[in-house]
């Protein structure tokens, strides 16, 4: 997994911008490639997800951060991240979104996390998804961000597939 999404992670990463005082949350950081980008970044780094096993690689990959309280792990989920109101100015997420229970408990508890002008970037595997890149949009839209925007992106490699992105804003 750590090597076929390592692009998309870049990817998104580069795309949110996090800057040094921005606290980040990762939704779903999987071994923790992603969690590490973000961590030479931003002041802070949470990453939340249901696996207990992905909990561990990820505190593998990025012991050295999570020693220095930069990044901070937790047992959680989309829906339920365990963040304060208003507590993070960026959420990302790579590869996860069709495995939400939830997506509406999630948008909302996102848009709930996020900072007023705070930003969300999220890339997910176009054939895994229930939906299409412009009803995602709509969701998202529904839920009260604002400047929803999508599109494709082919990531590198000969069996990446099609992946679909959005970028979304918490009204300031």
């Amino acid at each position: 997994m750590a090597r076929g999404n390592a692009a998309t992670e870049h990817h998104v990463v580069s795309i949110a911008a996090p800057t040094a005082d921005e606290t980040v949350l990762v939704i779903g950081p999987g071994p923790g490639v992603g969690l590490a980008a973000v961590a030479e970044r931003a002041r802070t780094v949470i990453g939340v997800d249901p696996s207990r096993e992905m909990l561990e690689l990820s505190a593998r990959r990025c012991a050295g951060a999570v020693d220095d309280g930069v990044v901070v792990l937790r047992h959680a989920t989309a829906a339920r991240t365990g963040a304060e109101d208003e507590s993070v100015d960026v959420v990302l997420g790579v590869n996860n979104l069709h495995l939400w229970d939830d997506r509406a408990a999630a948008w909302s508890e996102l848009r709930r996390v996020l900072r007023p002008s705070g930003r969300m970037v999220l890339s997910a595997h176009e054939k895994w998804l229930s939906v299409t890149r412009h009803e995602l949009a709509a969701e998202v839209e529904a839920a009260g961000f604002t400047d929803v925007q999508t599109w494709t992106w082919q990531p590198p490699g000969p069996l990446a597939g099609l992946a679909v992105q959005l970028r979304a804003w918490r009204a300031g």
